[in-house]
């Protein structure tokens, strides 16, 4: 089965083809010098880019693969969550396009492509533990199979990410600013003590961030009293040890939150030896090596996805898509696409089931 996965949750506009689990090739367009005049995403732009390019890279990926449309058996594109506006172009050009070939089309869970996409790298193994983070999300899920995922926690405010890009837009960094946070953070001497770790005195799953957020606004003040850094910086070369200890410790207390609310999902699923990784944040080098450390201390297996399949793609639509469509899962065409913030429906339809 070949499948043609679309992904245009947010600002980046992606195609890719998976054929029998295996990534044929993908193309994608960022909108990241766009959206970096204003220090984060502008929904109306992130559409109206969307729109400019998902056609002719549809024709480029064609090309590129040495595929032909007659080829496509499923089509699979980002139904949500994410802007609904970047969602519905290319929801609505995956839906023309299965309807002008007479192929079926299937809206894919943008979250659950997440935690699919290291399938592309290695096999999968469940029950898992899936733990999501990303810009816009801070989730863990209890995976049984591809289309059986069950959410345990969520954060109630700001995710990880947001976290991250909003204290790096306060300090001056480069848009977007976690990425260069972690760099900074890797050149940096933590200080334990100088940041809490937020929403860990209760007995859920859930995250909240904002506190965190809020705390590190007001230590910058005193912990970067008199220090200077070009602003934007894009290097960090040119930034002070005490901006790059002060990321240091705030990556930790973020990094010692995640790690801790995982602990304690583990906990609460015993016989559960397996944890799925995936997002932006995916990518930080501290969250990595303390999640790997975290499987290993319990006779398990930590799966994370490289860097390219951690941030937003299309690879990842294809593979979820191509893992649902051999099942004979699909979507009619009035599927409806689902902005951040609503619930996803379980209202795919199934010729195998």
């Amino acid at each position: 089965m070949l499948c043609l996965g679309i992904e245009s949750s947010c600002d980046e506009t992606a195609l890719a083809l998976v054929e029998d689990g295996r990534l044929v090739d993908a193309v994608l367009a960022s909108q990241a010098d766009v959206h970096a005049l204003f220090g984060g995403v502008v929904p109306e732009l992130a559409s109206r880019e969307h729109y400019r390019f998902v056609g002719a890279l549809f024709d480029e990926l064609m090309r590129r693969s040495g595929k032909t449309n007659s080829d496509i058996d499923l089509v699979a594109a980002a139904r949500g969550p994410g802007l609904l506006g970047s969602l519905l172009v290319g929801v609505a050009f995956a839906k023309g396009l299965a309807l002008g070939l007479g192929k079926p089309f299937l809206g894919v869970n943008h979250l659950h492509a997440h935690l699919l996409a290291v399938g592309l790298e290695q096999e999968l193994h469940f029950p898992a533990l899936g733990l999501l983070v990303s810009g816009g999300h801070t989730h863990i899920y209890r995976l049984e199979s591809p289309w059986d995922c069950r959410l345990l926690g969520r954060t109630l405010d700001d995710a990880a990410g947001e976290a991250f890009d909003k204290v790096g837009k306060f300090l001056g960094l480069a848009y977007p600013g976690g990425k260069l946070m972690d760099a900074l953070a890797r050149a940096g001497h933590a200080t334990p003590a100088m940041f809490p770790r937020p929403y860990l005195d209760n007995d859920n799953l859930d995250f909240s961030f904002s506190g965190l957020k809020t705390a590190a606004t007001g230590l910058a003040a005193h912990q970067l009293a008199g220090q200077e850094w070009p602003r934007p910086l894009t290097d960090i070369a040119h930034a002070p040890q005490a901006l790059k200890d002060y990321c240091a410790s705030f990556n930790l207390a973020v990094v010692d939150t995640l790690c801790a609310k995982m602990a304690r999902a583990l906990d609460r699923n015993p016989g559960v030896t397996t944890l799925l990784m995936a997002g932006g944040v995916a990518c930080n080098s501290l969250l990595r090596e303390r999640i790997e450390q975290l499987m290993q201390g319990r006779g398990g297996q930590a799966y994370i996805p490289g860097p390219l399949l951690c941030t937003d793609n299309a690879a990842m639509i294809a593979h979820a898509g191509w893992l649902l469509g051999a099942r004979g899962f699909s979507h009619d065409l009035r599927m409806e696409t689902i902005p951040r913030g609503k619930i996803i429906p379980d209202d795919m339809l199934c010729s195998l089931c």
